[in-house]
């Protein structure tokens, strides 16, 4: 873990209530994709977010904060940041954090798998596999509610032409008439799609609840239990 100040650059809505932080650490921040920071408002008070930023970009880091007014947790966390940002004042910053960051030996094809704002956990991963120039089929999934929330399908969908390895599966769990993709439960599609997991590593982000749901029906599907990351699995059973 590293311990860093760093200034608010932007603030910028994604979405209704959710918005991309930029913040320039005094000193470059070292960490891995998939890694996450701790925002510090107080001694006992640290406020877990994952790093959207892939690891190169050590003198900016990207944050995808969800702050509904039902999420005191992320909200609170903004409006630390945004009283930061408008009085010109550093906030402290614990970089480097986690335990289920990529492991790019490149030799097993990956699922990335991201409920709502846990995109930006697998965001940095992909960024860094094109970096890399892994050779091993990447497969993209990111499940939300309705296809507004989708904020960086476009992009996505750049990175998954970038090259021929690399796929971008949008999933919309209650999708209007217009929609033609994926329905439903974001990892029910990951199993539409895939005959055995067994072969795959996965690394999926989301709430706690989801995260031990899809870890159980993934492992029934064939995935091997220590070829699954997701911090989530620190805090349930």
């Amino acid at each position: 873990m590293q311990t860093v100040n760093a200034d608010v650059i932007a603030i910028t809505p994604l979405t209704d209530i959710i918005y991309k932080v930029t913040l320039k650490p005094a000193i470059a921040a070292e960490f891995e994709a998939g890694h996450y920071l701790q925002l510090v408002l107080g001694e006992k008070d640290k406020r877990a977010f994952s790093i959207a930023s892939k690891p190169s970009q050590q003198n900016e880091l990207e944050l995808h904060i969800g702050a509904s007014a039902a999420d005191s947790y992320a909200a609170q966390a903004l409006d630390h940041l945004r009283y930061a940002f408008e009085q010109k004042t550093p906030v402290e910053l614990e970089v480097g954090l986690g335990v289920s960051q990529l492991r790019i030996d490149c030799q097993r094809p990956i699922v990335l798998l991201a409920g709502g704002t846990g995109f930006s956990y697998v965001k940095s991963m992909a960024d860094h596999l094109a970096e890399v120039g892994c050779e091993q089929p990447v497969l993209f999934y990111w499940g939300v509610k309705e296809e507004s929330a989708l904020y960086a399908k476009t992009e996505m969908e750049a990175w998954a032409a970038s090259k021929e390895n690399f796929h971008f599966i949008p999933v919309v769990e209650t999708p209007q008439d217009a929609w033609h993709g994926h329905t439903g439960y974001v990892h029910k599609a990951v199993m539409q799609d895939i005959t055995s997991l067994e072969p795959y590593s996965i690394y999926m982000a989301g709430r706690f609840d989801m995260i031990g749901i899809v870890r159980d029906d993934f492992i029934k599907h064939g995935a091997v239990r220590e070829h699954m990351y997701a911090d989530a699995f620190a805090f349930i059973k």
